[in-house]
């Protein structure tokens, strides 16, 4: 069978039926990319079991440029420019991304950000981050990145046994080794003001305290715990139709671990974004609530498409009919698609919206929604974790702020 024949037929499901036209029409307007993520080279020197990019549905990455060209990237950079001129955008991110994007090697990246700096009116600030494996982080690129200050997350999944069970290469071995010593030189003195924090995927083989523990050994101002990927077609690993809640089980566990501590040791972005929903705060992170996402990404040969993580959905998820050697990046925020990251609650099932947590959860991640036939308007596959999760936090900070309530009214009548 071939892959067409193998894709889902998805001009049927949601958000394709989406009428960008009727949300204008209802006073809808799109919010301006603010994230540039720039797949700068679409190979790995890992081979991680659970890797979205390589190892499910979409496996377009065979078809890409290994590397994205100098023609590419400075075609790149002009779009970017425009569009932060167009929507007069006070700052911007870029990610430089892959794959491994240290693959690139050192004087493509330098060329990469240095054109992004050239093209960007000085109106609009630029920062620049790359998320790596870091097992090619050696003294080489941190000087680079501290030259031109460009920001780092690694990922790390823990302790050594629970990192290399599935970060490995393609020959079977681990890979943490290679990845403590590049996360020590990230670590010095000269370069931790470039360190962004670690990037950690949950495996419920693996102990939460024990993993969160191996993670703030290293002093990260941040930890993101992912999901692993998957949907309603395909489950992630102990995630089933049952009434159970693994991965709520083991955030919470953290959760507890984290809150708890005598001091702040670092900040857990999950934990601290469902706070601030919590208290009525807008959300920071497309995992979470239903703040409009603003990221768009390039691929190695320098087509615009949707988040990479969509990939894990089916083959050509991510794909749009865009380029930037001919579209703007205008064009991508009239898709259905993109537009249905940004619509808040009418882009949610109806039965997450009757949720009373549905201003917190927002549906979960909206990768982790997808149902053939149906599409992304279905409730997260970790619908039952992020309830039990939302709850738990709630029920831990309301205690905590009615009694730092009670303690200030009796301070109050002490005194």
């Amino acid at each position: 069978m071939s892959v067409d024949a193998a894709r889902p037929t998805t001009e049927n499901e949601w958000p394709a039926t989406l009428s960008v036209q009727a949300l204008l029409e209802q006073g809808w307007r799109p919010t301006p990319f603010r994230q540039f993520v720039l797949k700068i080279h679409s190979r790995c020197n890992l081979a991680c079991d659970y890797c979205y990019m390589y190892e499910m549905a979409d496996q377009s990455w065979r078809r890409q440029p290994r590397r994205m060209s100098r023609a590419t990237i400075d075609r790149t950079a002009t779009r970017i420019a425009e569009h932060a001129q167009s929507n007069d955008l006070p700052w911007i991110g870029i990610i430089l991304h892959g794959g491994e994007p240290l693959l690139a090697g050192a004087e493509h990246i330098r060329y990469a950000v240095d054109a992004v700096n050239s093209a960007v009116d000085s109106r609009t600030s630029v920062s620049f981050h790359v998320q790596t494996n870091g097992v090619l982080l050696d003294s080489v690129y941190l000087k680079l990145f501290d030259e031109l200050d460009i920001f780092v997350s690694v990922s790390l999944d823990g302790d050594e046994d629970g990192h290399d069970r599935h970060r490995r290469r393609a020959n079977g071995t681990g890979s943490h080794r290679d990845v403590m010593t590049g996360l020590h030189g990230l670590a010095t003195p000269a370069y931790r003001r470039l360190f962004s924090g670690l990037l950690s995927t949950i495996d419920l083989e693996n102990d939460p305290i024990a993993t969160y523990e191996a993670l703030i050994a290293h002093r990260p101002p941040a930890v993101d715990f992912l999901l692993p990927h998957g949907n309603w077609d395909t489950p992630p690993p102990g995630r089933d139709d049952g009434d159970a809640t693994p991965y709520g089980d083991w955030l919470v566990a953290v959760f507890d671990r984290w809150y708890r501590a005598p001091a702040r040791e670092t900040r857990v972005r999950l934990f601290s974004e469902i706070i601030r929903l919590l208290l009525g705060r807008p959300s920071h992170s497309e995992s979470i609530g239903l703040s409009p996402v603003a990221v768009t990404v390039v691929e190695t040969d320098g087509s615009i498409e949707q988040v990479d993580t969509l990939k894990s959905a089916y083959e050509g998820a991510t794909r749009t009919a865009l380029h930037v050697g001919r579209d703007p990046f205008d064009a991508a925020l009239m898709l259905p698609a993109m537009a249905a990251r940004q619509i808040g609650r009418r882009a949610l099932a109806p039965g997450c919206a009757a949720c009373p947590v549905h201003r917190v959860c927002g549906g979960g991640l909206y990768t982790h929604r997808y149902r053939s036939g149906t599409g992304f308007a279905n409730p997260s596959v970790y619908c039952r974790d992020l309830l039990h999760l939302i709850t738990h936090i709630r029920d831990a900070v309301s205690k905590d702020v009615a009694d730092y309530k009670r303690k200030a009214s009796s301070r109050e009548r002490s005194g």
